[in-house]
């Protein structure tokens, strides 16, 4: 079992920045990749970003050359730097783990709230 914990959600100024963490715990050993996905009100869960079983990262392209994923291997720790937020960003934003045996798992999420 993975554990997911995400933090750093909040209001943020268009054009400000803000970083959310997320910290695994549990069987960090069995997780093949791990990244972000994010729910807006009234519309589905859409990915985000997330780092390759190969450790390469991917971007869905609204949020290309804005966001940036990393990671902190010594903490288990994911983090999403989100630069130049637009209000079409606001979303609860949830961290997620597969593992080799292809189980998800889902932090409780975080908001974000870019106002208009």
């Amino acid at each position: 079992q993975v554990q997911l914990v995400e933090s750093g959600g909040g209001l943020v100024q268009a054009g400000g920045s803000l970083t959310l963490s997320c910290a695994a715990s549990g069987s960090i050993f069995s997780i093949n990749t791990m990244g972000w996905y994010r729910q807006a009100p009234g519309k589905q869960r859409e990915w985000v970003a997330h780092f390759t079983s190969g450790g390469s990262t991917t971007y869905a392209d609204s949020v290309k050359g804005r966001f940036t994923i990393s990671r902190d291997n010594a903490k288990n720790t994911v983090y999403l730097q989100m630069s130049s937020p637009k209000p079409e960003d606001t979303a609860v934003y949830y961290c997620n783990a597969v593992d080799r045996d292809y189980r998800t798992y889902w932090g409780q999420g975080t908001q974000v709230t870019v106002p208009l």
